[in-house]
């Protein structure tokens, strides 16, 4: 398996992980977060974003998401 194909892989997992904790985003919108918090805020972010910034991005979101709720138990 190339890297590209195990970086896919590893995107759909985290967005299957995103729809879980943000089941009120439609694709769309997370795709939308994906790009923005990528750091590509421009018109065509989510049309350039990269599989490998956008799981990065979604395992920031993720991390975030765990943080808050280790925050709240704590």
């Amino acid at each position: 398996m190339s890297n590209a194909e195990q970086t896919r892989l590893e995107l759909i997992a985290a967005l299957i992980q995103l729809s879980s904790i943000r089941p009120e985003w439609r694709m769309g919108q997370t795709l939308a977060n994906l790009a923005a918090t990528a750091g590509r805020i421009d018109a065509g972010g989510v049309w350039d974003l990269e599989d490998d910034e956008a799981l990065a991005a979604a395992r920031t979101l993720l991390k975030e998401h765990a943080d808050r709720q280790a925050s709240v138990v704590a």
